[in-house]
């Protein structure tokens, strides 16, 4: 399929429909990972030409990916970042981490914007922040797109951090997502301080169950088995 890259054509709709002058993109990345937080960004970028070859951070190589981001963080009007810890979405669920997540990206950007466009159909941050759901906007959104990618490199950094601590979980290379090395590591050694408790993978290791954590809600272990079946590396 042919390369589409994303346009500015929900922000101007925002703009012409509700009179919104700041238009924020957010995205989040590490909802379906077993260790580390789940993190957001929020971006704005104005109506600007993107830097070519802008998508969805998980079109893109590692090698392209680092370097847009790179050029991303000096293109974007303002941008920010929002961590939700594991042990606050084990204590308050995913929803209402993403929530957080995303309301500590949004209310660290300078300016407060007027709108937000948030990738996915599920409006997880709601009032009072006025919000567009876009399916696949970090595909199709300029400010998604951005906030897609710094979020990714940025937490991607986060996880390698992490590596040197716990070597033998490998999350350098997996972001603490699952992945046979970590499966390995976790059945021999077991959950390390960075692990979401209140998650399924528990269930299948019997001499680390008595650690488990109460899950939060059905939509919560919705959005985690919606997580857990794709590996976002």
């Amino acid at each position: 399929m042919p390369y589409q890259p994303p346009t500015h054509s929900v922000e101007r709709s925002l703009r012409a429909t509700t009179g919104a002058k700041i238009v924020a993109g957010v995205d989040e990345v590490g909802r379906g990972a077993w260790a580390g937080p789940v993190t957001v960004c929020a971006a704005v970028t104005g109506l600007r030409r993107p830097p070519e070859g802008l998508t969805d951070s998980k079109l893109l190589t590692l090698k392209r990916r680092t370097a847009l981001a790179e050029q991303l963080e000096s293109w974007v009007t303002a941008y920010a970042l929002g961590h939700s810890s594991p042990q606050e979405i084990d204590e308050l669920g995913m929803t209402a981490a993403l929530r957080l997540a995303a309301t500590r990206a949004l209310e660290a950007l300078p300016v407060r914007p007027d709108a937000v466009i948030l990738d996915g159909k599920h409006d997880y941050l709601g009032a009072p922040w006025k919000v567009r759901t876009v399916i696949k906007g970090d595909q199709s959104c300029v400010v998604v797109s951005a906030a897609s990618v710094i979020a990714k490199v940025r937490r991607d950094a986060m996880m390698a951090e992490l590596d040197e601590e716990h070597a033998d979980f490998c999350f350098r290379d997996n972001a603490g997502y699952p992945s046979p090395v970590h499966r390995a590591a976790l059945e021999e050694l077991g959950p390390t301080p960075h692990h979401r408790l209140s998650w399924a993978y528990l269930d299948a290791l019997p001499r680390w169950q008595h650690l488990k954590r109460a899950r939060i809600s059905p939509d919560d272990m919705a959005l985690e088995a919606g997580g857990q079946l794709g590996f976002d590396f």
